[in-house]
């Protein structure tokens, strides 16, 4: 269990991010358009998965502009943004912000992604949703690179997570 600060107050992850060097757990996300995607559908890609809690908060938004900003000169790299949004409110937020570097992808039809990644918040005003993380995998589904942001109000450390992908 991670214990982190949402405001400045206690919350907790219900685990841990995948440690480094592991093969990352597999997942099932829905897209946009309401079709599911697997880890295996991205299979010999780099991948950062950029986890929040929701788009309609403003870091959360900030993320997902600085991703789509950084992906645009990414090779074989691809950037999934991954909260417990409904598909809608992701292709609604993307359409308005002009992302296309990007895939949103949602948790919440099962909640299992944010288990198995140790990410679901367990308590506090965001409890059920996603706590702020990144994790890098090469190529071949190993994690190269995971940070859990301490206080869910401040954004992750970009270019960490950028140097991390360019050694994977």
């Amino acid at each position: 269990m991670a214990s982190i600060t949402l405001g400045g107050n206690p919350a907790n992850t219900i685990g841990e991010l995948p440690n480094s060097g592991e093969k990352a757990p597999n997942f099932t996300l829905t897209k946009s358009d309401m079709a599911e995607v697997s880890l295996s559908d991205y299979a010999g890609a780099k991948l950062v998965l950029n986890i929040f809690p929701s788009v309609d908060t403003g870091t959360c938004a900030k993320s997902v502009r600085q991703f789509n900003e950084e992906a645009a000169d990414l090779e074989n790299t691809k950037v999934l943004c991954i909260s417990k949004d409904l598909p809608f409110a992701q292709a609604r937020f993307c359409g308005a912000e002009g992302i296309e570097n990007v895939e949103m992808l949602s948790d919440y039809k099962t909640g299992a992604f944010g288990k198995d990644y140790g990410v679901e918040f367990t308590d506090s005003a965001f409890q059920t949703l996603l706590s702020r993380a990144i994790v890098v995998l090469d190529g071949a589904g190993t994690v190269a690179y995971t940070e859990q942001v301490s206080e869910t109000a401040d954004e992750p450390n970009y270019k960490a997570a950028l140097d991390a992908l360019m050694n994977a």
